[in-house]
């Protein structure tokens, strides 16, 4: 089968893509697993991650991608059949049987394997997966809107529901890109008086928040015309997060949704200031990856209440000019692999 592979890490460079095509093997079947012919991947940040060093990798060569859509192949499962349509997320397996899978929070195991970082993801033809990771998709909603529903959407769907939001309160993002676009669709159709406020770098991501019904949008260092009841932080550097706590109400909740955070600033963290910024019975709340449930609940869910993201797609072949260009950051929305 066709695949990008990714066979060294290092700096993202224009003059020298990081990923290569590659034929490599098709997956031979265990018990209990499928064979999913792979239709659609989004790309993530965390894949620009783990090219560049930030997440480290013992298993080159390595096909990244785990916002996965396809149907089945082949089948030796009890749960899925042939032609079946199904998506797979960041959680590759977890062990199962330790006290946090036990109580559906197999996120937090020992053993969490990870789609694309400990077994090959989907900048791919075709992957395999233990039935208990796969997840039917909604029909109403289409192979590319979908895929960034698997870790965009769900990963962020998680950390919304750590941020405790109600009805009729406000909830802020710092940074406007796949994650928390989908999370504001979401938001104006589940929680309908809540108000929402961005804050991003730059003038085109603030103008694609007002534009999908953002209630306010001003610049990362900006306060915000109230105090906000939770945040949700969808960057991958510190800045956001220490400008953010200045805008959170006494007893708000500031939910930090990224796996990694990039070093070059992580001095900002000694720039809080006690009193502004953490007193009052504010909270920091990180989010770790996601379960199962998390994914069943939010495709239900959005196929329920239509949400789709914006896209912009590319041949599996231009995976490496889809990483340029989210490296860059000049992005509305999310990325999709087309296979």
């Amino acid at each position: 089968m066709k695949a990008m592979i990714l066979k060294e890490q290092k700096k993202i460079s224009f003059d020298d893509p990081p990923l290569q095509m590659t034929d490599i093997p098709k997956p031979v079947l265990k018990n209990g697993e499928i064979l999913v012919k792979i239709n659609a991947c989004a790309v993530c940040h965390t894949d620009l991650d783990e090219i560049e060093g930030r997440i480290k990798l013992d298993n080159l060569p390595l096909v990244l991608g785990h916002q996965i859509i396809g149907r089945v192949e082949e089948t030796r499962s009890t749960f899925y059949n042939n032609a079946d349509r199904v998506g797979i997320g960041w959680i590759y397996s977890s062990c199962g049987v330790c006290e946090y899978c036990l109580n559906d929070n197999e996120n937090l195991c020992h053993d969490f394997k990870a789609t694309g970082k400990d077994a090959n993801g989907g900048y791919a033809e075709y992957i395999s997966v233990k039935e208990g990771y796969a997840y039917n998709i909604p029909e109403n909603i289409d192979d590319i809107s979908a895929a960034p529903l698997l870790c965009a959407g769900g990963v962020g769907y998680r950390a919304l529901k750590l941020s405790g939001i109600k009805n009729g309160e406000c909830l802020g993002f710092t940074g406007f890109g796949a994650s928390a676009h989908i999370l504001l669709k979401l938001v104006k159709l589940k929680y309908p008086e809540a108000k929402t406020y961005v804050f991003a770098r730059s003038k085109e991501q603030r103008d694609f928040a007002l534009s999908l019904g953002a209630d306010w949008a001003g610049e990362t260092e900006e306060y915000a015309p109230k105090k906000l009841d939770s945040i949700i932080d969808t960057t991958p550097v510190w800045k956001p997060v220490v400008e953010s706590l200045k805008n959170l109400k006494p007893g708000g909740r500031l939910v930090i949704n990224a796996i990694r955070k990039e070093e070059n600033d992580k001095d900002s963290l000694l720039k809080l200031n006690y009193e502004r910024d953490l007193w009052l019975e504010k909270e920091i709340k990180s989010v770790a990856n996601v379960t199962s449930n998390d994914l069943k609940e939010f495709l239900n869910l959005s196929g329920s209440l239509s949400v789709k993201p914006e896209v912009r797609t590319y041949k599996l072949k231009e995976a490496n000019k889809a990483i340029f260009e989210l490296k860059s950051g000049n992005i509305k929305g999310a990325l999709v692999l087309v296979i």
